[in-house]
């Protein structure tokens, strides 16, 4: 290709161990890349303004999306065990929400759509109003007793008792037991105006990427730690430990079928535009 190829994808360890060999031109024929580093709540508006020729997004926002972009089948993230919270300050059930105020970190994210799905079953006449705060001020709002409840992602699993906060419900945990699927978190996607030979170009670059992380780890870490805003590098190899696995490489069956899974759920309590049959099909 005559250019670089447009990149956006957060900073975290899961993201520079997987795309470090295919940044810093290690993987064999792949494209080159140009890569712009950003939270994955602004490159999922830039992909709604379809500004990037390559991106990782969450799940839940591919609804918008897929007309111009296609869901490449590797590359993402998704888990089991690292699913969103919800957070009081007592100890209370989940009927204690019926018309609360619950502050969310986003509402185009895979977290979001849980935490409404989890409600739609287990909060009668459905919680109050939901307000968006960056992800930093939930805790401590919750604490303050602005908001009545927070839904809380990545490390504040392991930091809200910091706050005094009271774990009420673990929404990925309700969505295991539920669907038995793992938790689809973060997806990359690629514009299909860039024709079918090139996206399954872009999907072998990333599979190869990924693999070449696994073969060599070493080589991936002034990349991640360079990026890792401070982290330890302890919590790093975690946070990589978690989030890149198996459907890092292939979304296989499973892979889909949790995609599909939330997605339908979702558009069913009118979350979400509906899908598509073909929406999510690669070519």
């Amino acid at each position: 290709m005559s250019k670089p190829l447009r990149i956006a994808y957060s900073p975290c360890p899961n993201d520079t161990f997987v795309f470090d060999a295919w940044a810093h031109g290690r993987v064999p024929g792949a494209p080159a890349l140009d890569v712009t580093f950003a939270d994955i709540d602004v490159t999922n508006g830039m992909a709604e303004r379809g500004e990037f020729d390559v991106l990782k997004v969450s799940y839940a926002v591919l609804p918008w999306v897929l007309d111009e972009y296609a869901l490449l089948p590797c590359g993402g993230a998704l888990g089991r065990g690292c699913g969103p919270l919800v957070l009081t300050k007592e100890a209370a059930e989940p009927a204690d929400l019926a018309g609360k105020t619950v502050a969310v970190p986003s509402e185009r994210s895979t977290a979001y759509l849980l935490f409404r799905l989890w409600a739609a079953t287990e909060v009668p006449g459905g919680v109050g109003e939901v307000v968006v705060l960056p992800f930093h001020e939930i805790m401590p709002a919750v604490r303050d007793g602005k908001v009545d409840a927070g839904l809380v992602i990545h490390e504040a699993r392991f930091t809200y008792r910091d706050y005094g906060l009271t774990c009420l419900a673990d929404m990925g945990e309700h969505w295991e037991d539920t669907t038995g699927l793992p938790i689809p978190l973060g997806a990359i996607i690629a514009k299909r105006s860039l024709g079918a030979p090139v996206l399954r170009q872009l999907a072998e670059a990333a599979r190869t990427s990924v693999r070449m992380a696994w073969d060599d780890p070493a080589a991936s870490r002034p990349y991640v730690l360079e990026h890792a805003q401070e982290m330890d590098p302890a919590v790093a190899d975690q946070h990589i430990g978690l989030y890149v696995n198996e459907f890092t490489a292939g979304l296989g069956e499973a892979g889909y079928a949790a995609v599909r899974g939330l997605l339908t759920r979702a558009a069913a309590e009118g979350l979400v535009p509906p899908l598509g049959p073909d929406a999510l099909a690669f070519v």
